[in-house]
């Protein structure tokens, strides 16, 4: 029996299935729907613009040495993002960015295992000692190397 040699031209193909298939998925429509509401809040748009200003300010200030004006714009700053954090639309779609890097962390991890194991099991390896087959070939007492 044979197996099918992939191309890489193929493995893209398939990942970009997979891309299209995670990005109709619940989580990244609730980021959508979330980042878009954001987007729409007047209040959460206006703490955005103060908050850019703010950090143009400490860059200037960082580069001109002045360490208390620093320490002041850096103390406004982190209110103001405190403020953005209170908002519940926001918290929703930090949550939802968490829920969309968890899903995309679960499939790279899948794919990994699953290869992993898959060259194990296709050279007469150990699962359980996750050592492939030439690795246990090779330890086997009395085996001449």
């Amino acid at each position: 029996m044979t197996t099918k040699l992939y191309t890489k031209d193929e493995i893209v193909e398939k990942a970009k299935e997979i891309a299209h298939m995670i990005a109709n998925t619940e989580e990244v429509d609730f980021f959508k729907k979330a980042e878009e509401q954001i987007n729409e809040n007047q209040y959460v748009r206006e703490k955005i613009a103060s908050l850019k200003t703010l950090q143009k300010q400490a860059v200037n200030f960082q580069h001109l040495g002045k360490e208390k004006a620093l320490k002041l714009v850096e103390d406004k700053i982190a209110k103001v993002e405190e403020e953005i954090d209170e908002v519940p639309i926001v918290q929703q779609f930090k949550q939802s960015q968490i829920d969309v890097n968890n899903l995309l962390q679960l499939v790279s991890n899948a794919i990994a295992n699953n290869v992993t194991n898959e060259i194990i099991e296709t050279t007469g390896g150990d699962l359980l000692r996750g050592e492939t087959g030439s690795k246990v070939r090779n330890s086997q007492p009395g085996s001449c190397s």
